[in-house]
C-alpha cells in the first residue's frame, strides 16, 4: 500500500519515497535516527525504545547488502562533552540489531570520513554525537554538505526531530535530489496521523488532556474539521468549566483564555462537533498523592479544593463516546497520573481506548504525557500506533508541514 503525505497544507497526497523504493545493494545509507534515550548514572541505558524503533529500517538496508551510517544527537550538550558522548550506547544499539556497531568518535573530518570509506555490506557505523558541533542545530549549510559526503542514499528515521531545520534532518537533504527517502518508522509516523486527520473512519474522536488550554489551541481549531467528537479533560476542563460559571476551587485555570474557550465551544457547536467535559472530579485539599479527597460536581469545587482526576460518572461518559469510535486521537492525561492517587482516570481511558482498539477502532495515541501514561500503564502493545515524537506530533496536528518532512518530499 503506498504511503501519502499531505503536501503544503493541502487536501492533496503525493507518494512519499520510502526504503521499498530503494535497492541498497552495495549502497552507504546515511540514516538520521533519534537515538537521544535515557541514560542512568553508570551511562546504561534505561530505555531501548528508540532504537528498536529504528531497527526495522536498519534490518532492510543491511538485507539489502547495503552498509549503514547512523547519526543522531544525545542530549543538549554544550561544545564536546564526554558524559554526551554516543560511545555510551554502542553496546546497547549493538545488542539491539544483533549485529556489531562501530563507532566513530567524531562526526565529520578525517575519523568520520575514514570510518564511512572503510565500511563494508553489512557492517554499520555509528557517529559521534551531532550536537558537539553548534552547526547542526543552526542548519549550517557546509556542516550538513560534509555529512553527505559520507553515503550515498540519505534516510530520515527520525521523527522526534523532523519538526526542527537542522543540518541533518533538513538541510542533508538537499544533496541528495534523486537518492532521499522516508524510513520505515517516520513513514509510519506520517501515515498514522494521515489516517486520522484525512482518511479517518468515522466517527473520528479526540482526547485532548494536559494542563492548558493555551498549548492546544491550534491543534483544536486545526481538528475541528476532521473529529465528530471531542473529549477535553486534564487541567484545561477548569478554564472551560469556569468560562461557563462554574465554581473550580483552587483548581489551575487560565483566566485569560475564557473568553476563548467559549469561542471553542461555539465553532464546535457551528461544526456539529460533540465536545466532552467532565462532569465530576476526584478533588484534593492540596497538590499532594497524600492529600485528602472527594469527588465532587466539576461546576461546584469547594474553596480550597482542586480537581485532580476526572470523576466515575465522567468516565461512564467518556466510555460510551469511546467504545462508538471508529478512530480515535489521544494526547493528552485526564489526571495528574503521575500521583498514584489521581491516576484513575488516565488509566481507565487508556483501558477504554484499547478495549475499542481490540473492536477494530484505530487508535493513535501522541504527545509525551500520553505516551509515558500508556508505557507506565502497559497499554502500549494494546494501542494502534503510539507516536515516538511529542513536538513534532503536536506540529503536525496543528496543521503545519514539519521541515524534516518537506526536505524529503521535495
Amino acid at each position: 500500500m503506498p504511503i501519502f503525505a499531505k503536501h503544503n497544507n493541502l487536501n492533496k497526497f503525493f507518494p512519499m519515497k520510502t526504503l521499498h523504493d530503494f535497492n541498497f545493494n552495495s549502497k552507504k545509507a546515511i540514516i538520521r535516527v533519534d537515538f537521544n534515550v535515557p541514560l542512568d548514572e553508570n551511562f546504561k541505558v534505561t530505555d531501548a525504545n528508540r532504537i528498536e524503533a529504528a531497527k526495522p529500517t536498519i534490518d532492510k538496508i543491511i538485507a539489502d547488502g547495503g552498509s549503514v551510517i547512523l547519526m543522531s544527537h544525545l542530549g543538549r550538550p554544550k561544545g564536546k562533552e564526554e558524559k554526551y558522548s554516543l560511545k555510551h550506547i554502542v553496546s546497547k544499539v549493538s545488542e539491539v540489531l544483533s549485529v556489531p556497531v562501530l563507532f566513530a568518535s567524531d562526526c565529520r573530518g578525517e575519523v568520520a570520513k575514514n570510518a564511512a570509506a572503510s565500511l563494508q555490506p553489512g557492517q554499520v557505523l555509528l557517529l559521534e554525537n551531532l550536537r558537539f558541533y553548534a552547526e547542526e542545530e543552526a542548519g549550517d549549510v557546509a556542516f550538513a554538505k560534509e555529512l553527505a559526503s559520507l553515503g550515498d542514499i540519505y534516510v530520515n528515521d527520525a521523527f522526534g526531530t523532523a519538526h526542527r531545520a537542522h543540518a541533518s534532518t533538513t538541510i542533508i537533504a538537499q544533496f541528495f535530489p534523486n537518492s532521499k527517502c522516508f524510513g520505515l518508522l517516520l513513514a509510519k509516523e506520517i501515515d498514522s496521523l494521515n489516517r486520522v486527520l484525512n482518511n479517518s473512519v468515522k466517527p473520528v474522536t479526540a482526547v485532548l488532556g494536559g494542563s492548558k488550554v493555551s498549548s492546544k489551541i491550534t491543534v483544536i481549531e486545526n481538528i475541528l474539521d476532521k473529529v465528530d467528537h471531542m473529549i477535553i479533560g486534564g487541567g484545561m476542563t477548569f478554564t472551560f468549566i469556569k468560562a461557563l460559571g462554574g465554581k473550580i476551587g483552587d483548581s489551575i485555570c487560565e483566566d485569560d483564555k475564557l473568553d476563548l474557550a467559549i469561542e471553542i465551544l461555539h465553532k464546535a457547536k457551528e461544526k456539529n462537533v460533540h465536545i466532552h467535559i467532565p462532569v465530576d472530579v476526584v478533588a484534593a485539599n492540596a497538590f499532594s498523592n497524600d492529600a485528602q479527597t472527594q469527588i465532587v460536581d466539576v461546576r461546584e469545587i469547594p474553596d480550597g479544593w482542586q480537581g485532580l482526576d476526572a470523576g466515575p460518572k465522567s468516565l461512564e461518559n467518556f466510555r460510551k463516546v469511546i467504545m462508538d469510535s471508529k478512530t480515535i486521537l489521544w494526547n493528552g492525561p485526564l489526571g495528574v497520573f503521575e500521583m498514584e492517587n489521581f491516576a484513575n482516570g488516565t488509566i481507565t481511558l487508556g483501558n477504554f481506548i484499547a478495549e475499542s482498539t481490540a473492536n477494530g477502532a484505530f487508535s493513535l495515541v501522541g504527545g509525551g504525557d500520553s505516551v509515558a501514561a500508556v508505557k507506565q500503564f502497559n497499554l502500549e502493545e494494546k494501542m494502534s500506533y503510539v507516536s515516538t515524537g511529542g513536538g513534532a506530533m503536536l506540529e503536525m496536528l496543528e496543521g503545519r508541514i514539519l521541515p524534516g518532512i518537506q526536505a524529503i518530499l521535495d
